[in-house]
């Protein structure tokens, strides 16, 4: 009696892609290639020219299992375990934000302050309020080898995930963390404040996605009762850890620049610039003290 053939790599993407697409997922051939290549380990050029392949029982076992996962609206990147960022692997966990294009944006508007400072000073230090993951700060860290940031997040968990980060990265010698609500043990000065806070009006979070409201931590979705929290809380405090001619920096809801330049103006703070997003919709703010 033989044994049964092992399965083909070709056999698991074609079942793995029509699996996921029964179950709604958006782009169930990617989101399948990249679950494949995980738990095989093999490259995405392998996946496509060696169909052939056969792959071991537990290997197949982990990518059905994987699979489930992603059919039941678990995000592929949180399966994964990390995301890339800003060009930086990063890894995920379920005390943190995973991080999406749309903060790059903050991260482009923010970086010529950063490396203008960093140019002047010798140095620029930067706070990056709700870190999460550290993709912000770790992103400025990595294109300014002269600045140094602080990650404050309320989560531990979230600190040790950035820690991680850091370390994966080189970083470490220029990030530290510290556990803190906003401002509530920061100390120091700092350049630039950037923050990625919640801004989803509370009443909105059980319609969004399920992919967000069951996934991501949900002190890092919800803004209040109008969304605009966070901001409130991080206008009042800024000017007591900046240093003069400092600067902050927010991403922001699509419709909520309006109502945020007016509470950073009710503390003194102007509008020194703007970006949107790749959909033409406001995503984030610079702001001058």
């Amino acid at each position: 009696m033989t044994d049964e053939p092992a399965v083909s790599l070709g056999s698991l993407l074609t079942g793995g892609c029509s699996q996921l697409r029964a179950a709604g997922i958006a782009d169930p051939a990617l989101d399948c290639r990249l679950l494949v290549a995980k738990a095989t380990g093999l490259t995405p050029l392998d996946l496509v020219a060696r169909p052939e392949t056969p792959v071991r029982d537990d290997v197949a076992m982990k990518v059905r299992e994987m699979l489930a996962r992603r059919a039941a609206g678990e995000p592929v990147f949180r399966i994964l375990g990390s995301r890339e960022f800003y060009g930086l692997e990063l890894a995920l966990s379920a005390a943190t934000l995973e991080p999406r294009s749309d903060t790059e944006i903050l991260v482009d508007l923010v970086l010529p302050v950063v490396r203008e400072i960093a140019d002047r000073e010798g140095t620029c230090r930067i706070l990056d309020l709700g870190t999460g993951t550290g993709a912000i700060a770790l992103a400025l860290l990595k294109q300014v080898g002269q600045a140094h940031a602080v990650g404050a997040d309320i989560a531990e968990g979230a600190l040790a995930t950035a820690r991680q980060n850091a370390r994966r990265h080189g970083l470490e010698s220029r990030f530290e963390t510290v556990q803190s609500d906003w401002y509530s043990n920061v100390t120091g000065l700092y350049h630039v404040i950037v923050a990625n806070p919640p801004y989803i009006i509370r009443g909105i979070i059980e319609t969004l996605d399920r992919e967000v409201r069951n996934h991501d931590p949900v002190a890092a979705l919800d803004g209040g009762p109008d969304g605009l929290d966070a901001y409130r809380q991080i206008a009042r405090g800024a000017r007591a850890f900046l240093s003069p001619g400092g600067h902050v920096a927010v991403e922001t809801g699509h419709d909520q620049k309006a109502a945020v330049v007016m509470e950073f103006a009710s503390h003194g703070f102007c509008e020194a610039r703007s970006a949107m997003d790749l959909g033409g919709r406001d995503r984030a703010l610079l702001f001058a003290g």
